[in-house]
């Protein structure tokens, strides 16, 4: 099969289209042939030797895809070879063919179209996760979440809104801030014309109930003290650094929790349950239109070059796609 592999791993590696042996459905997995994978900023910390694998999983690029089950390993019994679905990864999105565990393959939503559908595994997944499951959003709640125009942060703002809360989130530019608004921001902050945490201040005297942050030690004081009483800080990347100072102080008075989470190490059983969860949870809302993948752009797995560099510029709304 066709893949994208990664040369010089490190600040000068580069992805080149080469060719791998197929993959095989182990017991309790199917093969997927692959018609489009997700594009994460994960992906380009791996290819720049920040972000291994963990351990067992494939040395390629790519943690979501969509397409059509082609093999069935032994044991298989929720999937038959036909049919269309999507699939979170450990890793080998970015080729031709996939084996995954059949516990962390959904179906495609019939109202988004297959490319469409490997918009959904690990930003509705992340989105649904952080929010619902560790972050324990309720309904008339409210939530800060950041970078609101990413592919985690277009699903978390719907998803938040599907569940009773009001979300706010920050943005870099007013079109991201209009696109924000339209999925349900009860406010946008540009983080570019002032503090966000001054400007959460003034929408909301009493703070945040929850904040899904990205950014990790530079807002770390700042997502503090935008907190409520009671609130939780849900830590999902640290794109400014992973070491910072917390004021313990504030933590203990206001009661707060701080949640670290990731989901590509987590053990097969807890991601099983997890998209088991998702599937009954928020799968049907894709048919209503309660829930929709924002896809900015879709590329030739030819262009991976050019995929790359819009997520790395940031200059995206929602998800970038790979299609083969």
């Amino acid at each position: 099969m066709k893949a994208i592999q990664v040369t010089n791993i490190g600040p000068s590696s580069s992805l080149i289209v080469g060719e791998c042996p197929d993959p095989t459905a182990g017991e309790g997995e199917v093969v997927i042939k692959v018609c489009a994978a997700g594009v994460n900023r994960a992906d380009l910390l791996q290819r720049a030797g920040k972000y291994p694998p963990p351990p067992g999983a494939s040395d390629l690029l790519g943690l979501e895809v969509s397409g059509v089950v082609s093999a069935l390993g032994r044991g298989v019994d929720r999937w038959k070879v036909g049919d269309e679905v999507c699939a979170l990864l450990a890793g080998g999105g970015y080729a031709e063919m996939v084996s995954v565990p059949q516990g962390q393959v959904m179906r495609r939503p019939l109202r988004t179209s297959l490319v469409d559908a490997a918009a959904i595994p690990e930003a509705f997944l992340t989105a649904y996760t952080n929010l619902i499951v560790e972050g324990s959003l309720a309904q008339g709640e409210n939530v800060l979440i950041h970078g609101g125009s990413s592919g985690v942060g277009t699903a978390a703002l719907q998803i938040a809104r599907h569940f009773g809360a009001t979300p706010v989130c920050t943005v870099g530019d007013d079109a991201k801030s209009e696109r924000c608004k339209a999925l349900g921001a009860a406010a946008v902050f540009n983080y570019k014309t002032g503090s966000f945490a001054e400007h959460v201040s003034r929408w909301s005297p009493a703070g945040v109930d929850l904040v899904l942050d990205i950014v990790g030690r530079d807002y770390l004081g700042d997502n503090i003290s935008v907190l409520a009483p009671k609130g939780r800080l849900v830590c999902i990347a640290t794109m400014s650094g992973a070491r910072g100072e917390i004021d313990l102080g504030a933590l203990m008075r206001k009661r707060l929790r701080v949640i670290g989470s990731v989901l590509r190490s987590r053990s097969l059983e807890e991601k099983a349950e997890l998209v088991a969860a998702f599937s009954n949870a928020c799968l049907p809302l894709f048919e209503t239109g309660g829930l929709a993948p924002v896809v900015h752009a879709v590329f030739s797995c030819k262009d991976v070059e050019s995929a790359h560099a819009l997520m790395r510029e940031s200059r995206h709304i929602g998800k970038i796609l790979l299609q083969w």
